[in-house]
């Protein structure tokens, strides 16, 4: 009796995989999507990239991926201090609710401190990962990042020699001085280099989760063929106009989809009347300039690791209003869209670029855009793509 349960069981398991194996292999025969497909989306992952652990995450900043100062910056994230009439903060802008970015379509989030904005405002969430910061790569580095808009006189306008106050608030004091030490022989400069690292400490952390494309990318690469067909076939077919016909791949590449660099995407150089945003070419004159680059002083890397790119960095006529390709992770939470904002909705970017104007482009720039020529059900489709890339 004891051995027909023991075959019984068997024939039970046998089968069971059997079962298993057919379902799989009924998948991938259902599959609308070519192995070319598969391959290249294989190339936007694995997420969270395996870089990521408790070590330090930036060289350059000696307290980054410090416990002490990754709290340190979560609580000047918030403070109003670091604005010159303590109303403002950076969460202000970068709102945790608002995946660390703002609905800058709204009337309130178009100025600041009676300043007109003339660009949107980029999410913060995987920001560790960038090798050139803002839209126009003005920063080399985060915590620089972190600086600019601190002083910038249409954000947070503190006049520097405030920043000794801020250091020596009351409810900030005792952090500041544990991870820096005393604020009195310090340098106002130093000072607020040191804020700006204890804040891109805690910007660090921001890295988004898994999405239903990952979690489709990684039965891929498994050959799990079952889970791969409960991806939305609508997505699918979006992923196949993504890394196919609309040719988007070119720039937004690998597992943050962005290649990180600057590209002409046919936007309208003119903020308004006779006010151009000269975009990367001013980023660059700007960073040059700076003193909190990783050619400088206070870089905290003996090495000076990735300083080559700061002192490499050309400017060319075809940097004239070209931005810097954003990431798309997270992308259905961080309208509205483009430098300055202009696109209120993931339709209307695959519009765009849909319908771009060819006499807009850069005579020199790269022969990659022009009309992509979409039907209304694919315009669906590669939006649907677009949402399955957030968590």
């Amino acid at each position: 009796m004891k051995r027909l349960w023991v075959l019984f069981m068997a024939a039970v398991v046998l089968f069971g995989n059997c079962g298993l194996v057919l379902a799989n292999d009924k998948s991938k025969k259902d599959l609308q999507l070519s192995p070319q497909i598969l391959s290249s989306a294989l190339a936007h992952g694995p997420w969270p990239p395996s870089s990521i652990s408790n070590s330090p995450i930036d060289p350059s900043n000696r307290v980054s991926g410090n416990s002490d100062a990754i709290a340190f910056g979560k609580q000047l994230f918030s403070s109003t201090a670091l604005s010159g009439d303590n109303s403002t903060s950076c969460a202000s802008c970068h709102s945790p609710d608002q995946a660390f970015t703002n609905d800058s379509t709204s009337e309130s989030a178009k100025s600041l401190n009676h300043h007109e904005l003339d660009r949107d405002t980029q999410t913060l969430v995987n920001v560790r990962f960038n090798r050139w910061f803002g839209w126009d790569g003005r920063n080399d580095n985060l915590w620089a990042q972190s600086i600019r808009p601190i002083l910038h006189t249409s954000e947070m306008n503190l006049p520097i020699e405030k920043i000794r106050d801020v250091a020596s608030a009351k409810d900030l004091a005792n952090q500041y001085n544990a991870l820096f030490g005393a604020p009195e022989p310090q340098s106002s400069e130093e000072i607020l280099v040191n804020i700006g690292k204890a804040l891109a400490a805690y910007q660090e952390t921001l890295v988004t989760g898994k999405t239903p494309f990952d979690t489709f990318r990684d039965a891929a690469a498994k050959e799990d063929w079952v889970t791969v067909a409960n991806y939305p076939k609508a997505a699918q077919r979006g992923l196949a106009l993504f890394v196919g016909r609309g040719r988007c791949s070119f720039c937004h590449q690998g597992a943050l989809f962005t290649n990180g660099e600057f590209h002409d995407a046919g936007v309208p150089y003119f903020i308004r009347s006779g006010v151009v945003d000269k975009g990367r070419h001013q980023g660059i004159i700007d960073l040059k300039e700076s003193p909190f680059t990783l050619d400088g002083k206070y870089n905290d890397d003996p090495n000076k690791t990735g300083a080559w790119a700061v002192q490499k960095v050309t400017q060319l006529h075809s940097n004239f209003g070209i931005f810097r390709v954003p990431s798309l992770r997270n992308v259905a939470k961080t309208a509205p869209y483009m430098h300055n904002g202009s696109l209120k909705t993931l339709e209307d970017v695959v519009q765009h670029y849909n319908n771009i104007d060819m006499e807009r482009l850069h005579a020199d720039g790269e022969a990659v855009l022009k009309p992509l020529g979409l039907s209304k059900d694919e315009v669906s489709d590669l939006v649907a793509f677009l949402h399955s890339l957030s968590d």
